[in-house]
């Protein structure tokens, strides 16, 4: 039995893209979703995944999870990609609405990746991508909780990847700029074209492009890859 590929967040976005990707490759793919049931249900009848509702930022869906993919044979990739965003004023950002956010952007994913590393260290191999942001390395005005959460991704990215090195488990990161994307469904068309016209290559990113980088992350041709971070921006960041 092919041992599983998890892909946190998986109903839409840069995770969906990932889910096909992965999916297209022969693996076999389990995603999450917390709210996007319909995305979700099309999705798997798409690619034939296996969709699990799950909230990362819950210690105990996280345990029936990690049970689940022990049971069904093993972990070869996860790729932590569920995270939500925040638009406001640091000190104007309510303790819940932060709270949510490390929930899901880094406490969930720490306790997710925590549940699931023996998992990979049994089979002395895999590969853990960390989706993070290009704000997360630079910090973004009114997004200082969301920087501040990706940074934490970054972080435990670099000191995981020099901790199961030498089990042969892999752990990169990739950082995204501006990708098209409902994350960003705020932005008006002219905060988005704006964003554009910073970005050198003069466009948004789209999430195909973003899980084509995973893929590679997560391939033989990425072997002697761990610990790094690989932007996905467009030059905006350099």
């Amino acid at each position: 039995m092919k041992p599983v590929t998890l892909i946190t967040g998986g109903s839409r976005g840069i995770g969906a893209a990932c889910v096909r990707i992965f999916a297209a490759q022969g693996r076999r793919v389990w995603f999450t979703y917390y709210q996007s049931e319909a995305a979700a249900q099309q999705l798997a009848a798409r690619t034939g995944a296996v969709p699990i509702r799950s909230d990362v930022s819950d210690p105990a869906c996280n345990a029936a999870l990690a049970e689940q993919i022990s049971a069904a044979g093993g972990l070869e990739l996860l790729v932590n990609n569920a995270a939500v965003s925040e638009t406001e004023l640091f000190q104007c950002l309510s303790p819940e609405r932060a709270a949510r956010l490390y929930g899901v952007n880094y406490l969930g994913a720490a306790d997710l990746t925590r549940r699931l590393m023996p998992l990979l260290l049994q089979r002395h191999g895999g590969c853990i991508l960390n989706i993070a942001s290009m704000w997360g390395q630079t910090g973004a005005s009114c997004e200082a909780d969301y920087s501040a959460s990706k940074a934490a991704l970054i972080g435990l990215t670099r000191a995981l990847a020099k901790e199961a090195g030498p089990s042969g488990v892999r752990v990169n990161c990739i950082s995204p700029g501006v990708i098209a994307t409902d994350m960003n469904g705020h932005l008006s068309p002219e905060e988005l074209q704006a964003l554009a016209e910073e970005t050198p290559l003069g466009r948004l990113g789209t999430p195909e492009e973003v899980a084509q980088a995973a893929a590679f992350l997560a391939s033989e041709q990425a072997a002697f890859i761990t610990g790094q971070v690989l932007g996905v921006n467009g030059g905006f960041l350099i």
